[in-house]
């Protein structure tokens, strides 16, 4: 079965569309990045046209706007025991490490894909709350050339839940393999050690608040790297 099919099972979790987060991201508390040559605030230019030569002034004043008051940091390399891998223009994140037991751990994490509005806790309880989703996939397993245990869950702000168990061949899987039930359908005892489970290698709420943090950070960094390139072409 392919990543896509497993992540639109993700998302069928969520109750609400998904949407954009750049206006979101835009807002959040800004941070410094070091200076690296991607990152560099592009120089005015003139254009040939009118109409390109006012998008050029918009795009411009967009990416100055991001820069002054949303900068991103540089992100991270590392979390806890895992390797954090990004590719600059992708929408996915890989972390990858080792558990107690020598076992391999591979996670791979979307970008922002979704939301839920609840109510706000308290005196505020009139008002709305956005949490933000990620779909994360965990593979585990043992040696080479050996079957993995796929855990496909949701990261929201503070918390990880899991969503399916199942083997994943890593050979040959079957083109419509038996994903199994639906986590909140086990018994409830085997429902809490799946959990205990990926908490002993370092999967669980904590890294959801570490997820939520770098895709935040990430969605700045790619919102500037696009508005460049689409100032990139119009000037060529």
């Amino acid at each position: 079965m392919s990543r896509r099919a497993l992540i639109n099972g993700c998302r069928r979790s969520l109750l609400s569309p998904f949407f954009s987060i750049s206006s979101i991201s835009s807002s959040r508390e800004a941070h410094t990045i070091s200076t690296s040559p991607q990152y560099h605030t592009p120089r005015r230019t003139s254009s040939s046209s009118p109409f390109e030569s006012n998008i050029l002034r918009i795009l411009l004043r967009e990416i100055e706007y991001h820069y002054d008051y949303a900068s991103p940091r540089q992100p991270v390399t590392e979390y806890d025991r895992f390797m954090v891998e990004d590719r600059p223009g992708e929408q996915w994140i890989t972390l990858r490490g080792k558990s107690a037991e020598d076992e391999n751990i591979k996670i791979e994490a979307t970008m922002f894909d979704g939301s839920i509005v609840a109510p706000k806790s308290g005196e505020e309880g009139n008002e709305e709350n956005v949490r933000l989703h990620i779909c994360v996939l965990v593979d585990i397993w043992k040696g080479e050339g050996t079957d993995s245990l796929e855990f496909v869950c949701s990261a929201w702000p503070n918390s990880l839940k899991i969503q399916k168990v199942y083997i994943f061949r890593r050979d040959a899987s079957p083109a419509h393999p038996y994903m199994g039930p639906d986590i909140k359908n086990l018994n409830k005892k085997l429902q809490s050690e799946f959990y205990n489970f990926l908490k002993s290698r370092g999967v669980d709420s904590d890294l959801s608040r570490f997820l939520h943090e770098y895709m935040a950070n990430k969605d700045r960094i790619e919102l500037i790297r696009w508005l460049g390139k689409v100032q990139s072409y119009l000037q060529k």
